[in-house]
């Protein structure tokens, strides 16, 4: 029999099945991600109602581990489509278990990172740090300033976020030493007003306090606040003024847009009451939560 016929047969037979079956893998792959991404966007729709910030954390989890079930579910596709063609051109598959156990076990030793990064991930998932929509800031082992964005993606391996100025970051979970989650539950936005020392106090106070009623009965920020914006008083006291600080809880992620609009208020109001606000002196601080929310606001 000639070589060409020989070719022809095998095509006709194995190499049919071989060609069918990573056609078949291919496109039960797709349909897998197509199916993940539905649910992923009806998750999205139901919890938001269109919003991309305001999510339950229940959807966040079901995001997060509906990307990660999609991805394992097309590994497995993939590699059992391999174990298959390599039975269809003759391989002998128990014949390579021991020689994977061994490539397994150098893969494992030369692969230490990726392995650490699964575990990580897996913990990230299963315990529920932070999901898909959090603002969150992430610390990262080696590096000086936290990566602070939303969260688009969360894998076993990575999570990937958007930066305030529209940057992709790419972080592997192994890495991570440290999480601060901004949108958990609920938010606070945080709002310093710097005055005079020689302004009345009580007065200040008295002003922002009517600021933040002004601001629950608005009905655009009345959707973002869970209760009025409280005045918490003097915060710290400087040589030639005083800041006193006012605060606000409001929807996981909309701090930055409710301080946003409290700090036009307070500029307005203080304008009507014949008021003026300092700026606050330039001064090196460490790292705190408020500066954290400024960042995300830029």
């Amino acid at each position: 029999m000639s070589p060409l016929v020989e070719l022809r047969d095998w095509l006709s037979g194995r190499g049919l099945e071989v060609v069918l079956i990573i056609l078949g893998s291919v496109l039960l792959a797709r349909f897998v991600a197509w199916v993940g991404n539905r649910i992923t966007d009806r998750i999205d729709r139901r919890s938001t109602g269109g919003d991309v910030l305001v999510r339950s954390e229940a959807a966040k989890h079901r995001h997060s581990l509906t990307q990660v079930l999609t991805w394992a579910a097309i590994v497995m596709i993939y590699s059992i489509a391999v174990f298959f063609v390599l039975d269809r051109l003759g391989v002998p598959v128990t014949g390579l278990v021991a020689p994977a156990t061994v490539l397994g076990v150098g893969l494992g030793f030369g692969a230490q990172r990726i392995v650490g990064d699964v575990l990580a991930g897996f913990f990230i998932i299963t315990e529920r740090q932070y999901g898909f929509g959090d603002v969150v800031s992430i610390t990262v082992t080696g590096a000086g300033e936290p990566a602070t964005g939303t969260v688009e993606d969360v894998t076993l391996r990575v999570t990937r976020m958007r930066s305030p100025n529209g940057e992709v970051i790419t972080v592997p979970n192994g890495a991570i030493a440290k999480v601060v989650n901004l949108s958990r539950d609920w938010a606070r936005a945080v709002v310093d007003v710097p005055i005079p020392t020689t302004v009345d106090v009580n007065r200040v106070n008295e002003i922002l306090r009517e600021v933040g009623r002004e601001a629950f009965r608005d009905p655009a920020l009345r959707p973002l606040l869970l209760d009025p914006p409280s005045v918490m008083g003097v915060e710290s006291l400087d040589l030639d003024h005083v800041n006193v600080r006012m605060v606000a809880r409001t929807l996981p992620g909309k701090q930055f847009e409710v301080g946003r609009h409290l700090r036009a208020r307070v500029v307005q109001a203080f304008r009507e009451q014949g008021l003026s606000v300092p700026p606050p002196p330039a001064v090196e601080t460490s790292t705190t939560d408020d500066d954290l929310a400024r960042e995300g606001e830029r």
